[in-house]
């Protein structure tokens, strides 16, 4: 049987997480490569030019939940 005597410590919520501004770029970094596949299978004829459209799209979305996820102070609370 186990007793529920944790001493493990609780977050300080009143202090400032710390600054993770870098992350968002970096998401946004992880989506070049798919906008350079959609350049590559446009400029190719695989697929027509509206697909860079939901490639952007995609980006734009990103962006805006990860502004959202931040309270949209840009990652400081």
């Amino acid at each position: 049987m186990s007793t529920h005597d944790d001493h493990r410590p609780t977050p300080d919520l009143s202090k400032p997480p710390d600054s993770h501004g870098g992350h968002g770029w970096m998401m946004l970094a992880c989506c070049i490569p798919m906008i350079a596949i959609a350049v590559a299978l446009v400029a190719t004829g695989v697929v027509g030019v509206g697909f860079l459209l939901v490639a952007f799209t995609c980006v734009a979305l990103m962006a805006l939940m990860m502004r959202a996820m931040s309270g949209g102070d840009g990652g400081h609370h």
